[in-house]
């Protein structure tokens, strides 16, 4: 990994504020060399850098002329790894593009390899470089977190940071499967899964526990140590020890069955067929494996897929594949080793990672990797028995995910080739943005934006636009759609610039040359707009007023005929509106893209109808916290009842001071006050 082909990186991370964009952030510690390269760019450059260069590890990172990271890199030896780029032979076509673009390099000393190597993986992810191995779907695992805040610790879904005092089980590949093992985890164990203020107001039993989901700690239906020792059961579980817990179980219900409690033996009976059904729902579970993770890649065709299976408790916990960016001209070994090294930067690794192929430094990422979990971790390509049993599995799981990946590649470049030749395009689009509004007679406006490319959606550079202009009349969609627009046009031109040339003359070699991704460029080359000629227009306005309207094509889609699919109308300035054959794929591409910008709104829209109308009234009072508002409404109730409350009453609450509960009153009675 040391090579210019993969990246590593360091525990240390100097103040690093995510800079997705690859836009160079000044972290401290960075050295530049002063002007001893002023004037000089790519080979002549790194030879005069190296001159000043230690012998010692450290972190090196290459931009361009605009400041854009183009590559971070870690080294042994700083002098000897900087220098292999200044020599001018023997590297690919990626690595001499990358050398003539360098304007500017910056360097950072560590102590050691190790630190250089966790260092070069945290920065990568943070900055993105367009040249080395990129970890692209980087979203948290889910785990299951059994709480120890609370006399009655509950069972939750947990994705994030673990700030809250508790055991956590994982990760899971995917939040269906950790919903399917709580909801099978409820029915073996009977633990809550409410919040602790809802389990704090309960005065009566709610539904779970009518429908034996939950044993009721909240109204004391089971006894503080009854409960905690289903807690200690649902914790041996999830850590292992499932035959205990299942032996305990059975003994139990063969008590129950001869003291003829046979009620007491059903529910026992239901508990164990839950156990079961969680394990029956893991797939493969390994005698010999207790805790690993598995990697495997497969790597054709400039395509990497690397498929990840996770083993916790010698139970199997679910898969994912990913496809990192990278190089196709890179060996399996150097994608797969580089991507190691990101995946770990922000959960802790298992005791065990089984890898399909022995990948460069895998000693040094193994220690770095101690290191960061406080415990002996290994990394090791099995050769036999039933551990390379799962790597072959995990094999034919990336090539099956490899394939299929390839097969929606080349139909969503055909849609996009049949795409341009429909409305007149030299060239097929990298990216058309579609935009559609969404609202209830003008409440709650939301405005989404989703992205479609050559890889289908890209769905991390979806936005949503809460409408905030309070000079758009209700239910105005011409209105809604020019604020959209106007906000994010303004602040791509803040952040990326006026792009050179217009979709239709953009040269794809010139991209390449500015350091930019050819493959989701920040501006779009198509602007997709759900509506009719006044939408078009009112998008037009807004990207003449900017001076842009020649940098992106807009293209309306307005409903057909009875409003039916495959009737459409297409808009497009300087042409006649035009429909397509009801059997068009184009067609059909345009529908599924215009589908998916409806569901991405409507979805937004509810959400936030939704945050409005759980909405508390007391969350608008400045000092009332959550303790304060858990007293309000133990004392009086609901919220309306506290508008109603006289400064006495208010003042008889636990926590109030006469200062709050006048602050409280004023807010209800604002206009008596006035």
């Amino acid at each position: 990994m040391a090579e210019a082909d993969s990246p590593s990186k360091d525990g240390e991370t100097p103040n690093a504020p995510g800079n997705s964009g690859g836009r160079a952030a000044e972290f401290e510690g960075w050295e530049a060399a002063g002007d001893v390269a002023a004037g000089l760019k790519g080979p002549d450059l790194i030879q005069a850098y190296v001159k000043l260069l230690p012998n010692g590890p450290g972190v090196y990172r290459m931009l361009n002329e605009g400041g854009d990271v183009l590559y971070v890199g870690k080294a042994r030896s700083l002098k000897k790894r900087v220098s292999n780029y200044a020599q001018g032979r023997g590297h690919t076509n990626r690595i001499e593009n990358m050398v003539r673009l360098t304007a500017h390099m910056e360097f950072i000393t560590t102590r050691t390899e190790t630190e250089a190597l966790l260092l070069e993986a945290n920065l990568i992810k943070r900055l993105r470089p367009r040249y080395n191995v990129l970890l692209r779907d980087d979203k948290s695992f889910p785990y299951i977190l059994l709480t120890e805040d609370n006399e009655a610790p509950g069972i939750f879904k947990h994705r994030g940071a673990r700030s809250r005092k508790g055991a956590y089980f994982g990760p899971f590949a995917s939040a269906q499967a950790v919903d399917r093992t709580i909801n099978s985890l409820q029915r073996a164990f009977l633990l809550r899964t409410c919040t602790n203020s809802v389990y704090e107001s309960r005065t009566r039993p709610c539904l779970l526990h009518q429908i034996k989901r939950c044993a009721g700690p909240c109204t004391g239906e089971v006894s503080t140590e009854e409960y905690a020792q289903m807690v200690n059961e649902a914790r041996d579980f999830l850590s292992g020890r499932s035959q205990k817990v299942k032996s305990t179980m059975a003994a139990a219900m063969q008590q129950a069955a001869e003291e003829l409690d046979f009620e007491r033996a059903a529910i026992y009976r239901d508990r164990l067929a839950a156990l079961s059904h969680v394990q029956s729902h893991q797939g493969i579970n390994p005698q010999t494996v207790e805790e690993a993770d598995v990697f495997a890649i497969h790597h054709q065709g400039g395509l990497s897929c690397i498929q990840v299976f996770f083993f916790r408790t010698g139970q199997n916990w679910g898969n994912r594949a990913y496809f990192p960016k990278a190089d196709g001209s890179l060996a399996s070994q150097e994608v797969l080793g580089a991507f190691l090294s990101q995946f770990y930067d922000d959960k802790p690794p298992p005791r065990q990672i089984l890898v399909s192929e022995t990948i460069a430094e895998q000693a040094l990422l193994a220690e770095a990797l101690s290191i960061r979990a406080g415990r002996k971790v290994t990394i090791s390509e099995p050769r036999r028995g039933e551990k390379r049993d799962l790597i072959r599995h995990a094999k034919a799981n990336a090539k099956d995910a490899h394939s299929r990946r390839l097969a929606e590649t080349s139909t969503q470049a055909k849609l996009l080739k049949g795409f341009a030749e429909t409305f007149g395009l030299e060239r097929a689009p990298k990216r058309i943005e579609v935009y559609d509004n969404s609202h209830i007679m003008g409440t709650n406006a939301v405005g989404g934006m989703i992205v479609a490319g050559q890889e289908g959606f890209i769905k991390n550079q979806y936005r949503k636009f809460n409408i905030k202009s309070k000079d758009i009349t209700p239910g105005d969609d011409f209105g809604m759609m020019r604020e959209v627009l106007e906000r994010r046009f303004s602040r791509l031109l803040k952040e990326h610039g006026k792009p050179a040339n217009t979709p239709a003359q953009a040269d794809p070699e010139e991209e390449t040359s500015t350091g930019q991704d050819p493959a989701t460029p920040p501006w779009p080359d198509i602007l997709l707009i759900d509506g009719g000629k006044g939408q078009v227009s009112a998008v037009m306005s807004v990207l003449d007023n900017l001076e842009i309207a020649d940098c992106v094509t807009v293209i309306g889609v307005a409903k057909g005929v009875d409003r039916d699919a495959g009737r459409e109308r297409f808009i497009v300035r300087g042409r006649s509106e035009f429909s397509l054959p009801p059997r068009d794929p184009v067609l059909y591409f345009i529908q599924r893209m215009r589908d998916e910008a409806h569901r991405f709104a409507i979805g937004t829209h509810r959400a936030r109808r939704k945050k409005e109308m759980v909405k508390n009234p007391l969350d608008e009072i400045a000092g009332i916290g959550p303790a304060r508002k858990r007293s309000l409404l133990h004392h009086f109730g609901t919220a309306k009842a506290v508008s109603r409350a006289g400064l006495d009453d208010l003042l008889t609450v636990e926590g109030i001071s006469e200062a709050m509960a006048q602050m409280i009153y004023d807010h209800f009675h604002e206009d008596r006050a006035n």
